[in-house]
């Protein structure tokens, strides 16, 4: 898989999402076997440059791998200049944003909402693709709706107008994240564009992913919710499509190792007191099997100290070492 001057290690890529694909998630990820990691999604709007969050979203320090950094705005030049700003901070490839089914997002002309409008479309990627000089690709999603998926002609466009690399969630905006994804709009776009196209959507094993592919004829997948709290699906996806066995899941051992290397990189990253509330949703992902009854989460939720949090976590799992 190769975006402009780019090849990939592998045809595997972490889907962006906001809140989750901070720097320590996808640094685990790229660790486990995704060939891609690509950045939580960045505000056109220069008002916000400047806010905490928006400075730890653009922090690229120490990242291994290729950059992508994906952009959300429905200004043409706003996003252009969203563009130049991140590749003068460190972006190999920008991503643009026309897939996010969010209401605070579209309801500002942004993300997916974006699909209701192919000259907008074109605009915009004209506008991004003329200012920088790194690749740029494109995520959207099958259309707005069951009865308006146009998928196929935002493709084109997006051809015609240079991106390099297409991803595709199967589902519209109005289904959200529900129901099933569907795959048959992924495959009429492969089959009607020549520039590589990225398979998204309930992609949660190494054999549904085989699936995809195979049924999609798509270039590569992109894991997004699989991913979180199993970051190890990358692994398991890429040793299955090289061999046809099924890896057997992590350890108790390495769940424990990589959950709490993972928590005490949230820690540095974010500092002690917020790293401690933004943990909390990555250890209830990955106990998520373990806890079922959530017993553990709520005590875990109501720690407020990150050496303690730590502490927990050890606890934990040497209880569930001696069950087991």
């Amino acid at each position: 898989m190769q975006i402009g001057p780019y090849k990939l290690d592998n045809n595997l890529m972490l889907a962006p999402m906001a809140g989750v694909t901070d720097r320590p998630f996808r640094q685990m990820c790229k660790r486990l076997g995704a060939g891609l990691v690509v950045s939580e999604m960045l505000s056109s709007n220069p008002k916000v440059w400047n806010t905490d969050k928006s400075r730890q979203r653009m922090n690229h320090a120490g990242e291994t791998g290729i950059r992508s950094v994906q952009i959300a705005g429905a200004e043409p030049q706003l996003m252009a200049e969203a563009a130049q700003f991140n590749v003068a901070n460190g972006a190999q490839i920008i991503d643009i944003n026309m897939g996010c089914p969010a209401k605070k997002v579209n309801k500002k002309l942004a993300g997916s909402a974006l699909l209701q409008y192919p000259e907008l479309v074109e605009s915009i990627v004209q506008a991004v693709v003329n200012a920088v000089d790194v690749p740029v690709s494109l995520k959207i999603r099958t259309g707005w709706d069951p009865d308006n998926r146009n998928g196929v002609e935002i493709a084109k466009i997006a051809e015609a107008n240079g991106i390099q690399s297409l991803a595709v969630h199967g589902r519209t905006r109005a289904c959200m994240y529900k129901g099933e994804a569907e795959y048959n709009t992924i495959r009429a776009i492969k089959q009607n564009v020549s520039i590589p196209v990225v398979a998204n959507g309930d992609i949660t094993s190494a054999v549904k992913a085989k699936q995809v592919l195979d049924y999609t004829g798509a270039d590569a997948l992109m894991v997004g919710r699989g991913a979180q709290g199993n970051p190890w699906i990358f692994r398991e996806i890429l040793h299955y499509l090289q061999t046809g066995e099924i890896l057997p899941p992590p350890t108790l051992d390495e769940v424990r190792h990589v959950l709490l290397e993972h928590v005490e990189n949230v820690h540095a990253f974010y500092g002690a007191f917020m790293g401690a509330k933004i943990a909390r949703k990555h250890v209830g992902w990955y106990l998520s099997e373990h806890d079922k009854e959530k017993r553990f989460r709520a005590e875990f939720n109501a720690i407020d100290d990150a050496q303690a949090q730590l502490e927990a976590l050890n606890d934990y799992f040497d209880q569930m070492a001696k069950c087991a």
